[in-house]
């Protein structure tokens, strides 16, 4: 037996489906393609200016690279002390995209079904995310102290010709106290 559908019915459900696959793309974040102009290894050297006027001496570098779900930000930073010692610091992030177009989380650790989230802020741990915007990859660091006190870092790496323009600033409590800007050259 065949069953018998009118013509219009067949018109709506290809409409219909039309209109689900449109707004699918539409709504989908590109986000991947976003970070392939950062992508890349850069160093470069800086004087750290702290609130005071002093100025330390560091060495810097950063590496963007894509992964499975977004993308990874490593960077480490070598600090020479005004008394001859030696401070090295690393850190690496992974970031998702987020349900806001050009915004990341961070994905720092893995909870009990594991799936990435981010840090605690209110443990005293950073609660990091991460922004494109034009040609500027913002990573913001937020620290919550025991008090209810708060730390900002904002790492602005822009790009430019052969590599990056870091613009990096600590504000404790809305005061900046930490600022540097120097240029990355991309290996």
């Amino acid at each position: 037996m065949l069953l018998q559908v009118p013509v219009h019915s067949f018109r709506l459900i290809g409409l219909i489906a039309g209109w689900v696959a449109f707004f699918s793309v539409v709504a989908l974040p590109s986000h991947a393609a976003e970070i392939t102009p950062f992508v890349g290894d850069y160093v470069g050297s800086a004087n750290m200016v702290d609130q005071d006027g002093t100025e330390t001496p560091r060495d810097m570098s950063v590496s963007i690279q894509e992964n499975k779900n977004g993308f990874n930000v490593s960077w480490k930073t070598t600090t020479y002390k005004h008394d001859g010692r030696v401070k090295e610091q690393a850190f690496s992030i992974d970031f998702n995209p987020s349900e806001r177009s050009d915004v990341f989380s961070a994905a720092m650790r893995r909870n009990v079904f594991g799936h990435e989230v981010p840090l605690d802020p209110m443990q005293g741990e950073p609660f990091v995310w991460g922004r494109i915007m034009g040609d500027t990859l913002t990573v913001f660091s937020l620290f919550i102290d025991e008090n209810g006190g708060y730390e900002l870092q904002q790492f602005d790496r822009t790009l430019a010709e052969g590599g990056l323009d870091l613009s990096f600033s600590r504000f404790r409590n809305g005061i900046k106290s930490r600022s540097v800007e120097t240029f990355l050259k991309k290996q």
